[in-house]
């Protein structure tokens, strides 16, 4: 969870602006498929560009924002992408605004995606009525139950829909690629890599959800959109996924403030996760920071350390 994120300083693109193709490596560099990205913002940081992105979504039905770290490197060849993906309350904005994470980002050449956390108006009964369920809170699955499953599949959205987009219009190796991200985000990183062996080259997480079957947001999130029957819920829990994870070979870093209020009201439950892992011999770096807590002060303090993480293995 974060507080609102505000609006992203700098030029706004004035209407139909995104009409005809952005013609520098910084913008989308394939013509045949620009017309599918809307550029909403644009601003110079660190020698790349600091861009948002609208488009209509296949997987969920309504119009999404993303925002992407285009490196200077950009403009000259193909780079590895890294996905962060946010927490409850969160839109694209926050981790773009707030994390300070460009500069590291331009040291390293790796281009760095920042989807939605949920749809956005889709005008369902009751998904306006909670912080923690609905708009904000997609959770990263693939919602089964009514009225959530026609638009609520951000799992597939994140593994299949915006890598194609992302890929297809702007200069990418599709080869190299690592997902990270905080809190309900951090659960996605970690599901979506354990759900996929070898797609990702690296996963870390800030203050992870690690057990969500087991903690109440996970609980109210899970049901809400997937049914009663808990043992569906375990196909989109870290703990359970990585005690059938087929391969060692994942190295993974969890930085966790030791002062987060969402720790001590057992929201978290990352001891439930690095056991599980031990048991299963998956490494597993976790720092427990002292006196930090769920913000993105504590996000930037740390964030460099992720992006030299996911750089050792996106540049190796």
């Amino acid at each position: 969870m974060a507080g609102s994120a505000g609006g992203a300083e700098g030029r706004w693109c004035p209407p139909g602006a995104a009409s005809s193709p952005d013609r520098s490596a910084a913008g989308p560099h394939r013509s045949s498929e620009t017309m599918a990205l809307k550029q909403v913002s644009s601003n110079k940081c660190f020698e790349g560009f600091q861009k948002v992105f609208e488009h209509d979504s296949t997987e969920l039905k309504c119009k999404m924002k993303f925002g992407i770290y285009l490196p200077p490197k950009a403009e000259t060849g193909k780079c590895p992408v890294l996905y962060w993906l946010s927490g409850l309350t969160c839109t694209e904005q926050n981790f773009i605004t707030k994390a300070g994470f460009q500069q590291a980002a331009a040291e390293h050449g790796l281009i760095v995606v920042a989807p939605d956390t949920s749809p956005r108006g889709c005008n369902i009964e009751g998904e306006e009525e909670s912080w923690d369920f609905g708009t904000g809170a997609g959770f990263y699955v693939d919602a089964t139950e009514e009225p959530w499953k026609t638009n609520y599949r951000m799992y597939s959205y994140v593994k299949d829909e915006l890598p194609k987009l992302i890929n297809a219009n702007f200069p990418t190796d599709p080869e190299r690629m690592s997902i990270f991200g905080h809190s309900m985000g951090g659960h996605g990183a970690l599901i979506l890599a354990l759900k996929n062996p070898g797609k990702y080259k690296s996963v870390s997480a800030f203050a992870p959800i690690c057990n969500p079957i087991q903690c109440q947001w996970g609980k109210k999130a899970l049901g809400g959109y997937l049914g009663s029957d808990a043992s569906k819920w375990e196909a989109y829990d870290a703990t359970q996924l990585v005690k059938s994870y087929p391969d060692s070979r994942l190295d993974i870093l969890i930085d966790q403030g030791k002062d987060d209020q969402f720790l001590s009201a057992g929201q978290l439950l990352p001891d439930n996760f690095i056991a599980a892992c031990t048991e299963r011999k998956i490494p597993v770096i976790f720092r427990l920071q002292q006196g930090y807590d769920h913000s993105y002060f504590f996000i930037s303090t740390f964030i460099n350390d992720h992006i030299k993480h996911h750089a050792k293995y996106l540049n190796a």
